[in-house]
């Protein structure tokens, strides 16, 4: 990084003003009415909820165009969906898939169905239909999104809420997944091409670094369950901010998982601080449990692959209020 901050990159320059979506977004449910739950919309039907998430791949897809392989696009487009609902302590069921593109391709359709396909298997999940749309007078190109569906018992369902003493487990993350795509592609294109070969080792180019499919968290639900999880959060759009979707507390963040070297790498081309790489990407640990008993957490990260990461503080206790302390960091 330079050390004029007059040249550092940020989200809002490269199209992508979080302040505005959110704004946006609350005018949406201001004239549609809110529903239950956070991460996913439950409807109560009975002895059980029903759970809805839909969510797409966003501009990773022109990642995708670029190199002519949509080949795990399709995993991202699952991920993003199930990842919220088990965030929500829902157990993902069945999935639809809306496809809008311009023309018809066999090649690409074809890929996109096989990631589709991946993506299924590895959250356990059934695709039961979607919609293909061709609008070439409204999408250049294309865009994927799809819906989920689960089911939970009543008292499966996490309280959504963590508090002061609360221990927070992670887990690692697979890289930048499907947030922030934005923000990465215009760092790195400011002097490379996705065809490019990758600086790093792990990938042929840097293209394929970024395409690295978003990770499935569908296999932490029943360990989470297991060991009295409070509350979860998908480490998506708005990084590390995610947390305070749990409760206005302070939450320290002092082991999370090293950032894969495609953090650094967009940090380096874009001059992106420290702070907005940490309010927009996952920055190597993808998924965080709030956990009201120490020794629970210990548990839970050793039955799984993750580890303990912090803690909960009372915002009162601390000098910067409710937020998120990371890597030296008072966001």
């Amino acid at each position: 990084m330079t050390d004029d901050a007059d040249d550092e990159l940020t989200y809002a320059d490269a199209g992508v003003d979080i302040e505005a979506s959110e704004s946006a977004t609350a005018a949406l449910i201001d004239a549609v009415g809110d529903s239950e739950g956070d991460y996913a919309g439950l409807l109560d039907i009975g002895d059980r909820y029903l759970a809805l998430a839909t969510d797409g791949v966003g501009t990773k897809l022109l990642v995708a165009e670029a190199l002519g392989d949509y080949s795990t696009v399709g995993i991202d487009c699952i991920a993003m969906n199930v990842n919220d609902l088990v965030a929500a302590g829902v157990r993902p069921v069945a999935f639809v898939d809306y496809l809008a593109i311009d023309e018809p391709d066999d090649d690409f359709a074809e890929q996109i169905g096989e990631g589709l396909a991946a993506g299924a298997d590895q959250a356990d999940i059934e695709l039961v239909g979607g919609e293909t749309a061709v609008m070439p007078e409204v999408v250049k190109g294309l865009d994927l999104a799809g819906a989920c569906v689960g089911l939970a018992d009543k008292d499966g369902i996490f309280d959504g809420a963590a508090e002061p003493g609360d221990t927070l487990v992670g887990w690692a993350s697979s890289g930048i997944h499907s947030n922030g795509l934005t923000l990465a592609r215009t760092a790195t294109t400011q002097e490379h091409e996705y065809t490019d070969s990758c600086p790093f080792d792990g990938y042929e180019t840097i293209g394929e670094a970024l395409l690295e499919p978003t990770r499935i968290y569908t296999d932490l639900l029943t360990p989470m369950r297991a060991h009295g999880v409070r509350g979860a959060a998908h480490i998506t759009g708005g990084g590390w901010t995610n947390l305070q979707r749990l409760g206005d507390h302070r939450y320290v963040v002092d082991d999370p998982f090293d950032a894969q070297h495609a953090f650094d790498f967009v940090q380096e081309q874009g001059n992106v601080s420290d702070a907005e790489m940490h309010t927009t990407f996952n920055m190597g640990t993808g998924f965080v449990a709030a956990v009201a008993d120490d020794e629970a957490a210990a548990d839970l990260a050793a039955a799984t692959d993750g580890r303990v990461i912090g803690h909960v503080e009372a915002s009162n206790d601390h000098d910067a209020g409710a937020g998120v302390s990371i890597r030296g960091l008072d966001l």
